[in-house]
């Protein structure tokens, strides 16, 4: 028997999406690890696996990292899906909701299909809602020991948790390097991703991301979303930021409740039949 997938790319983090109905078994966490492996599998950063009817929404969304773990909620996830119910000619021009674990978001398709908005949310900096441990606050401008080295981070969540941190020196090392020991420091009990962010001026800002379940990453809408809010929060940036990113670049607008709207590019990369021979 075989199973119908569907691959696209946003900025290089690349997705798997699979049709519950069409898939023949129950999606396991063997299952995903497999599918996503770069060299037993077809190889991505994810699976979304949606299209399920809701009262809720026009569509329902679930995410799940390489590693197994499922996400709240993806930026690029959800472009991806919104280009591929494009593609289904599921929608249209029109905007619709996609209902995810992170909450319910709008999306609306532009360009033929090449680019996506959608209306992530709004950003909280809020310790109880990311979570981060200790007391209720506002988690701004906050001192963690890594690696003997004290370092200065914010943190929010837009749906799923963000740790972002300013740093001149950007690179992939750096984000390999600290990036997981920050993920899975006790003070996240959920686990969370990870930005490192250099403030260009007040409409750009750069960052490499460290991705919770996922690692290294060369782009994210979710990051970017929170990383922009962090920068708009601390006053370094104005209300419309681009983020540059290893894999490109992302739109945010964020209004006065830091509420955000993102766009950015999807890639189409492929679509064909998983064997069950792969899960041998």
């Amino acid at each position: 028997m075989t199973m119908k997938f569907f691959k696209y790319h946003a900025l290089g983090n690349d997705y798997i999406v699979l049709d519950p109905e069409e898939f023949a078994d129950d999606l396991t966490e063997e299952h995903i690890r497999k599918i996503c492996h770069r060299n037993y599998g077809i190889g991505s950063d994810g699976i979304l696996y949606g299209q399920m009817e809701t009262d809720k929404a026009n569509f329902e969304l679930r995410i799940f990292n390489p590693d197994g773990s499922e996400a709240e909620k993806s930026g690029n996830g959800l472009r991806i899906f919104a280009r591929y119910l494009w593609d289904r000619k599921l929608v249209g021009t029109n905007e619709f909701s996609i209902l995810t674990t992170g909450g319910k978001v709008s999306a609306q398709v532009h360009e033929n299909g090449r680019k996506v908005t959608v209306e992530m949310g709004q950003v909280s900096f809020d310790g109880t809602k990311i979570p981060v441990a200790g007391p209720p606050r506002e988690v701004i401008n906050e001192k963690m020991e890594i690696d003997g080295e004290m370092i200065e981070f914010s943190a929010a969540t837009i749906g799923n948790p963000h740790c972002v941190i300013l740093q001149n020196d950007l690179s992939e090392a750096l984000a390999r390097k600290l990036g997981p020991k920050i993920e899975t420091a006790p003070r996240f009990p959920n686990r969370t991703n990870v930005q490192f962010m250099k403030v260009i001026d007040r409409n750009n800002i750069r960052i490499e991301i460290w991705e919770r379940g996922a690692g290294y990453t060369l782009a994210s809408g979710s990051s970017s979303s929170a990383a922009a809010a962090v920068a708009r929060r601390l006053d370094m940036c104005d209300s419309n930021i681009n983020v540059h990113m290893p894999g490109g670049q992302i739109k945010i607008v964020i209004s006065d409740n830091f509420a955000i709207t993102m766009t950015g590019p999807v890639t189409k990369v492929a679509e064909g039949t998983i064997t069950k021979e792969m899960f041998g």
